[in-house]
């Protein structure tokens, strides 16, 4: 595979498919949930047709977590917003990118000898994400080392 080229700064890699199904399917809970709290029998009362709305708007909430899911690079270094956490990385403490066949996100490898699932870069969109992985790991290895003081 040629060596590929840092992207210019900033750059930001989004899943396309999640993002879409995400806000595509909480769009629909939240306006199934509006029709059918209007289209409820009268047996149902105001509280039932207020909790079927708040129900679709928790599930949206949910979805919009998956939907904004996404990895940032910029002159500072790398941010990784996952579901539940948003990560901040200067460039010195990331090591290496790696996404091995069959899993889901690449592995960001840590100086502090952890690793952080980049769910940000979803391996079910092939292409985009072979070429996220390539991108972020010419830019780790041009800018995460530390300077040498020599």
């Amino acid at each position: 595979m040629p060596e590929t080229k840092p992207p210019p700064l900033p750059v930001t890699w989004r899943p396309l498919r999640a993002s879409i199904i995400a806000y595509g399917m909480a769009a629909v809970m939240v306006v199934g949930g509006v029709v059918l709290a209007v289209v409820l029998p009268p047996m149902f009362g105001v509280a039932d047709r207020v909790a079927i709305v708040v129900f679709g708007l928790l599930v949206a909430g949910v979805l919009h977590l998956l939907g904004r899911l996404r990895v940032s690079a910029d002159e500072r270094g790398i941010t990784v917003v996952n579901p539940l956490r948003v990560h901040r990385f200067e460039w010195p403490e990331v090591l290496d990118v790696t996404m091995v066949e069959g899993d889901p996100w690449p592995k960001l490898d840590l100086a502090n000898g952890l690793s952080l699932g980049a769910m940000g870069i979803q391996s079910t969109e092939r292409r985009r994400s072979r070429q996220a992985v390539s991108e972020l790991s010419a830019l780790i290895h041009e800018r995460g080392e530390a300077p040498d003081r020599s």
